[in-house]
């Protein structure tokens, strides 16, 4: 009985995670895309793991761009709003997947929001986000938004996520040298 009600109770739950995600086809290309709150577990659909496996594979992490981040950056929730259909989010996405691997950042710390060319999700999530370029890359610290990476890096992801997770950012914002903790943008 007690093996049952854990199976059912795991059925219930994978029932409800693809309820969060749709493949839908836009109208105009004709390409499917993902939209919804996934994990990364979506990229593979052979339509996304043609783009996201070889760009994860090839890319080689600046680790030492990353020294001392591990430990900080496990403090962090981060969310990620992009595309399916955009090349930005094949370049970037793949590579940040890369880096948190490497940090060893708990994927239970991340939401994946997938959004169609209006950069609208299943469930809203992303309205309140003020998304206006994808990706989007958002960095929380105790429930408040430290920092993001907005559709391209300002220097590379590494440099990025250590200046936002570090405070290096806020830091730069605060003597006048930047004008927000957003990094990126063309």
């Amino acid at each position: 009985m007690k093996t049952f009600v854990i199976l059912f109770f795991a059925a219930l739950l994978s029932l409800n995670a693809q309820d969060k995600v749709r493949t839908v086809v836009d109208e105009k290309s004709g390409r499917p895309m993902l939209v919804g709150v996934a994990d990364r577990s979506a990229f593979r659909d052979t339509s996304y793991s043609r783009w996201f496996d070889p760009e994860y594979e090839n890319y080689r992490v600046k680790t030492k761009d990353l020294e001392g981040l591990s430990d900080k950056i496990k403090d962090y929730d981060i969310t990620i709003v992009m595309g399916t259909w955009c090349s930005d989010s094949h370049r970037e996405i793949p590579r940040f997947y890369k880096i948190l691997d490497t940090l060893k950042f708990p994927e239970s710390r991340l939401k994946l929001i997938l959004v169609d060319k209006k950069r609208k999700d299943l469930t809203g999530e992303s309205d309140s986000l003020n998304i206006e370029l994808v990706p989007t890359i958002i960095f929380y610290k105790d429930g408040k938004e430290e920092g993001r990476i907005t559709e391209a890096p300002q220097e590379t992801l590494e440099k990025d996520t250590y200046n936002i997770v570090t405070g290096a950012a806020k830091k730069e914002n605060e003597s006048g040298d930047k004008d927000s903790t957003e990094t990126g943008g063309k």
